[in-house]
């Protein structure tokens, strides 16, 4: 059976993407991206949310505003904070050397 993850960010450009695109191909992980910026590419929606497993947020206050934006939501998911700065370009290899860093133990062991 496989995990859903969730991974988002602000605008949902570079950070969460980069995310969604480097787990995409772990074994029995799905995974999806959205921000929470009024102008996201894909907005946070309940839907995504009620997909999800697990969340992933870049940074502290995405976990705050996801939880007053959809505490209704949000019962019994497991939120994690990765404490990634919105620093780096879409795939930056730095990007994605951190995130393996810091998702892969949350994962199934590939």
């Amino acid at each position: 059976m496989s995990r859903n993850v969730l991974f988002i960010c602000t605008q949902n450009r570079l950070r969460s993407p980069t995310a969604e695109q480097i787990f995409a191909d772990w074994p029995g992980v799905e995974t999806q991206s959205a921000g929470l910026g009024n102008d996201a590419n894909t907005p946070v929606s309940p839907e995504l949310l009620a997909w999800s497993d697990v969340i992933f947020v870049m940074e502290k206050a995405h976990r705050d505003k996801l939880s007053r934006k959809f505490r209704a939501h949000l019962g019994g998911k497991r939120v994690i904070c990765l404490d990634i700065p919105d620093e780096y370009e879409y795939m930056d290899p730095a990007l994605v050397q951190l995130l393996r860093q810091k998702v892969t133990r949350f994962l199934p062991a590939g």
